[in-house]
């Protein structure tokens, strides 16, 4: 991008969250698209609740604040974002500078060497010529990679899954049913408890007679009058 004559590489950074990170990410790729740009690159990846997708998305400069106002307003959480502006002004004018020189210097090879009469000279004019034309060629790739990432900007869009919020918990004595559940629970204890306790009075209140008896019979036997003999 060049704002105000600067030359700027623009980079951002955008983390989402989304139930369906997939299909999320599809409909990041038609916010590139539909803005004139491309992706660059996907990965997809996990199964489920699990998935999770990265995107590398390319979007002309001028494009560059809609791209990042339509992927913010998708039906995801925004996590996190970030945005990077390299200013090259500098390196792209000192290359134009230096492929200038170059090409000029290309014209005066091609002078002499069409002024050139000895196969020497010729030889010579030409080696340097190749050189001189392979530096221009170097030039003129680093000027047009510049020129690509400043007219058209980068946006990487990393996709998580959302956390799944449980459902709260009911508020105490707010469910009928699991109360009437815990009242019979409690009321069969309380009974069970009851007829464990009448089975001990009923033993305890039966051996007092049971022993008055047997004192009774053992009394009995000692007192009984002998036999008179004949």
């Amino acid at each position: 991008a060049f704002d105000s004559g600067r030359a700027l590489i623009l980079t951002a950074n955008v983390a989402l969250r989304a139930k369906d990170p997939w299909a999320i990410s599809d409909r990041a790729q038609a916010v590139a698209t539909g803005l004139g740009g491309d992706v660059m690159g996907l990965s997809q990846s996990g199964s489920g609740d699990q998935r999770s997708a990265t995107l590398t998305l390319r979007v002309p400069a001028a494009r560059f604040n809609d791209a990042l106002r339509q992927l913010r307003d998708l039906d995801a959480e925004v996590v996190s974002s970030s945005v990077d502006g390299k200013d090259v002004t500098d390196q792209f004018v000192d290359l134009q500078a230096r492929l200038r020189a170059k090409q000029a210097e290309e014209q005066r090879y091609l002078a002499l060497l069409a002024r050139a009469d000895k196969i020497d000279d010729i030889l010579k004019l030409d080696n340097v010529l190749a050189q001189t034309r392979t530096q221009i060629e170097q030039l003129t790739g680093q000027i047009n990679s510049i020129k690509s990432r400043t007219e058209y900007a980068t946006i990487i869009v990393t996709i998580s899954t959302a956390a799944v919020v449980p459902p709260p918990a009911p508020a105490a004595g707010g469910d009928p049913a699991r109360s009437a559940a815990l009242a019979l629970a409690a009321l069969t204890a309380l009974l069970r408890v009851g007829a464990d306790l009448a089975i001990w009075a009923l033993v305890l209140g039966t051996l007092p007679a049971i022993a008055g008896l047997a004192l009774w019979v053992a009394v009995r036997g000692r007192r009984r009058p002998a036999t008179p003999t004949a």
